[in-house]
């Protein structure tokens, strides 16, 4: 008799733990001070959607109201080979997420006076070598530097980098995109440039800068650089569709990844909770006071004078519905995860998705947080 090929299997086995979960209604989820029940049968109702439409293994997600943690679950399979169940507790890649959290940094020590914002970056990173145009943290901030992004196959390196400032050595000596400042390129790797800034602005390795003003401040317990050689409980396994682009059940696991070249700029492991506690602090005025927010919040121009839809490490744009509140967010994608932060602050609101797929955009995880948000304020 023929057996039955192991993708066959592993998909059966998401269907079957997506179909628990989907029953088993509460399990997983936050008890206390939670969300309406009608408006909980809703958002559940939209993600089991997603996942059955994009054939996704696992998805934690936390919502945040009134700047409180209101509701968290976590659904379906965190590791397809060893059946182990996703909770609120799974921890995933966060990949490009990671930018708003390094954004927060910077601002932070041009908060305090320990980083002007239009200096040339050789100030703080000295060993970067001068271009043909002076490059400003400000222009690295709002992807208007003309740093490179990823050459084919870059995106996927397996050297491990113990200082962040040796990865420089990735970009450093190629040419810029075009002139600072002229138009919006987006780039990971200017985010490396900017990790090393902030390492020169504060005196500490970046890593540790931002577990001791950024993840202590706001209660992230479970933040921490993705190291594949480090054991860290609750990680989730992560996949890749077997036929790039097609959802259909069909995996394989993500292709080999050390992400310590891109720590700033996608290299950071999170929990859904965690980056809620994240945004709960930014609402409060924990980490920034809420002039700088607004600075970071605000929308760049390139130089013909048109708006980027880009402030600084955040996306920006309003919230479709009956009340077209602000908006602002980040997502991220990379072998093995696809992940969304998104907040409305003059509502307190913001809801945060991770998973074990890379995916990006075909995932529909905007818009599943855009509906989500709608459910909620509305």
């Amino acid at each position: 008799m023929r057996t039955t090929p192991l993708r066959h299997a592993l998909a059966g086995l998401q269907i079957v733990a997506l179909a628990a979960l989907a029953a088993s209604g509460a399990a997983g989820a936050q008890a206390a001070g939670t969300l309406a029940a009608g408006d909980l049968a809703k958002i559940d109702s939209a993600i089991t959607a997603v996942m059955t439409r994009s054939h996704i293994p696992a998805l934690s997600i936390a919502i945040v109201l009134d700047d409180e943690v209101r509701w968290q679950r976590g659904y379906g399979t965190a590791d397809l080979e060893n059946g182990v169940a996703a909770s609120e507790s799974t921890v995933y890649r966060i990949a490009s997420t990671s930018k708003a959290l390094t954004a927060v940094a910077a601002m932070q020590l041009a908060e305090r006076g320990a980083l002007d914002l239009d200096a040339p970056i050789q100030r703080y990173a000295p060993g970067f070598p001068r271009k043909q145009s002076p490059i400003t943290t400000r222009q690295l901030l709002a992807h208007m530097s003309g740093i490179r992004h990823y050459k084919p196959g870059e995106p996927e390196r397996t050297e491990h980098y113990e200082k962040l400032s040796d990865a420089l050595a990735i970009f450093a000596t190629d040419s810029l995109e075009h002139e600072p400042g002229a138009r919006f390129t987006y780039t990971t790797f200017g985010y490396t440039l900017l990790g090393v800034i902030i390492e020169g602005a504060s005196g500490m390795p970046y890593a540790d800068y931002m577990r001791t003003h950024v993840f202590e401040p706001a209660r992230m317990r479970h933040t921490q650089a993705d190291d594949p050689a480090v054991l860290i409980p609750n990680r989730a396994a992560g996949y890749s569709p077997r036929v790039y682009g097609r959802f259909d059940g069909s995996f394989r696991n993500a292709t080999l990844l050390d992400a310590s070249y891109k720590l700033p700029g996608g290299g950071w492991l999170s929990t859904a909770e965690d980056l809620a506690r994240f945004a709960i602090a930014l609402e409060r005025g924990v980490l920034l006071e809420p002039k700088t927010i607004q600075q970071m919040w605000a929308p760049q121009r390139a130089r013909d004078g048109r708006e980027t839809g880009y402030g600084y490490g955040w996306y920006l744009g309003k919230r479709e519905g009956a009340r077209p509140d602000r908006m602002v967010w980040h997502g991220g994608v990379q072998p093995g995860c696809t992940s969304e932060l998104r907040l409305v602050p003059e509502r307190h609101f913001a809801v945060a998705i991770l998973t074990n797929l890379e995916g990006g955009g075909r995932l529909g995880l905007g818009a599943l947080a855009s509906q989500i948000a709608n459910i909620v304020l509305e």
